[in-house]
């Protein structure tokens, strides 16, 4: 197969104004270049053809084209950059607006134009936290919530056994095939701890954070001079919520509370704004659970003035005493 020759636009124009020049026959200018004559009758008739637009006012239609193109060009380089500018200024208010626990709420993981993990750099946020939220949220199946209040009510009534001992009744009492590590993960997907004392509760990066103990032989005897402040779970009928509870420690009075569907940090501290708008602590006692050593809770109190005490390493009895009665009864009356 011949290879097919491709000529510049000036030689076209060159050999095409040699046949309208009729010096030579297109025969013998075919001969001279080389060229099929037909070939060159077709160049003439294209160059005939298109002669007319160099006599039009205005760009050709080609030029127009392109002009169109290049407007099309720069109206989309405008929306980007506009677009790229809004984008960060929705970020920097955000970060202003609400911390990130709240900002975590705008996620829409059905949106099948945005991904998660791009809702997630847009609103500034740490995507494994959102994903963190998304599996606290998924419906439960009612296998999976048998289990849960079969584990509940072991716990409930038995709050000293561990994960081995219960495992073991709900093989034996239910018939349930479930193997110690899932048992495991349901606790602590829970938040239930076996009441006895252990080493080293608070984990290494919060221990910058945790206070000493500062209720050790001190009389208590006026209201707001200790709050007590704890985290236990309800029983719902398609799940748990999660109960934080105020205490005065000379009344034995509820302060305030406050329900929430996940272990999140805000609801902790929403309540404790709250309750402190209306009355103000001397002393708030809580063990060295993540929510109290973290900086969030620890800059509220300090900035309002309350000493911050907690149970030591190990000693999570200390501040139990004030909560079996309200959270055992809450519990068995739910039942």
């Amino acid at each position: 197969m011949n290879k097919r020759n491709h000529y510049p636009a000036e030689f076209k124009t060159k050999v095409v104004l040699e046949v309208i020049q009729e010096a030579s026959t297109v025969n013998e200018i075919a001969a001279k270049y080389g060229i099929s004559p037909v070939v060159i009758s077709r160049w003439k008739q294209e160059f005939l053809e298109r002669a007319a637009e160099v006599f039009k006012k205005g760009p050709s239609d080609a030029e127009k084209e392109l002009d169109k193109q290049q407007r099309h060009v720069a109206e989309l380089e405008r929306k980007v950059g506009q677009l790229t500018y809004e984008v960060d200024w929705l970020k920097k208010n955000l970060s202003k607006l609400s911390e990130p626990t709240g900002r975590k709420s705008f996620v829409d993981r059905d949106n099948p134009r945005i991904s998660v993990k791009r809702q997630a750099q847009l609103l500034s946020i740490n995507r494994s936290s959102v994903y963190r939220r998304i599996s606290e949220q998924k419906t439960l199946s009612d296998a999976e919530l048998f289990v849960m209040r079969r584990i509940d009510e072991i716990h409930t009534g038995e709050p000293t056994w561990g994960y081995r001992t219960i495992t073991t009744i709900l093989r034996r009492d239910y018939g349930l095939l479930i193997n110690r590590k899932r048992v495991r993960r349901i606790l602590r997907d829970m938040g239930i701890y076996t009441i006895y004392p252990k080493p080293n509760l608070s984990k290494r990066y919060h221990s910058q954070y945790i206070r000493p103990y500062l209720l050790r032989k001190l009389e208590i005897n006026r209201p707001d001079q200790v709050w007590g402040i704890d985290i236990t779970y309800i029983r719902m009928k398609k799940g748990f919520m999660y109960l934080f509870v105020i205490i005065d420690w000379y009344s034995r009075y509820i302060v305030d509370y406050e329900l929430s569907s996940t272990l999140d940090k805000s609801f902790v501290l929403s309540c404790l704004k709250r309750a402190m708008s209306h009355r103000k602590p001397e002393i708030i006692n809580s063990d060295q659970e993540g929510h109290f050593t973290n900086p969030d809770y620890i800059l509220l109190l300090e900035s309002a003035g309350v000493k911050i005490s907690m149970d030591g390493r190990g000693q999570c009895l200390d501040n139990a005493r004030v909560y079996p009665e309200l959270c055992v009864n809450f519990k068995i009356d739910e039942r």
